[in-house]
């Protein structure tokens, strides 16, 4: 009796292809919505690899030309008031209220100071925003799909003990197929959040040391600004 039961366990296919196949349309819906938040997961994570990369690229070769002498107009004039660069963007929105605060005369309007810090906090707020965009998703995810394949995995073994109680059999055969169906809906819940938090965690801190060189920029470039309103 029992290497009929082993035989018969032997003949079913366990390929995750034939598990999904065999799954009730609740746990195959959970698994669709499981496999399409991971594959969007890695698109989140990819995107954001590569532009952060390109954002250092960008503020070290910017910071080399801030920094090497060039006179900040000439400067201001080579890249222009709308540049591609993030670090550039902060840099010309105080130059332009910079610009922005000389009267017709020469002299500078009142409150000049505190006008370019707002400009280049502006400036400095619309990049972290287009650099944390999609991180929230990778949260979302980290946090929610195990206990969507967690809900996939109560619906799954639920008909699986309908259809053992249909047929009035607990054989391995029996048994085993709905089983294996119900927690493929956890494994691919883990599958989606395990990448979504580690990349979450390691996107933010990257982001965070990005707007932080921003905000460092930012504040050297208010006090070179300062001295010349001093002078």
């Amino acid at each position: 009796m029992e290497t009929e039961i082993l035989n018969a366990a032997q003949e079913i296919d366990f390929s995750l292809w034939a598990l999904f196949a065999r799954a009730t349309l609740g746990v195959k819906l959970v698994m669709i919505m499981l496999i399409v938040a991971s594959f969007w997961s890695w698109s989140i994570i990819v995107q954001k690899t590569i532009s952060y990369r390109k954002s250092r690229a960008e503020a070290a070769e910017f910071d080399r030309a801030f920094w090497s002498g060039e006179p900040l107009d000439e400067l201001y004039e080579k890249i222009g008031p709308s540049p591609a660069g993030s670090a550039q963007k902060v840099f010309a929105a105080g130059m332009t209220e910079w610009r922005r605060s000389h009267r017709s005369d020469g002299g500078l309007i009142a409150g000049a100071q505190a006008r370019i810090d707002r400009s280049m906090d502006v400036a400095i707020a619309k990049e972290s925003e287009d650099l944390n965009g999609g991180l929230s998703f990778l949260a979302t995810v980290g946090s929610t799909a195990p206990f969507v394949g967690l809900f996939g995995t109560v619906w799954g073994i639920m008909n699986a003990f309908v259809e053992i109680a249909a047929q009035q059999n607990t054989n391995l055969a029996v048994v085993a197929p709905g089983i294996a169906e119900a927690l493929l809906a956890t494994g691919l819940g883990l599958l989606a959040a395990i990448p979504a938090v580690i990349f979450y965690n390691k996107l933010s801190a990257d982001s965070d040391r990005i707007i932080s060189g921003y905000e460092a920029f930012a504040d050297e470039f208010a006090t070179i600004l300062s001295r010349q309103l001093d002078s």
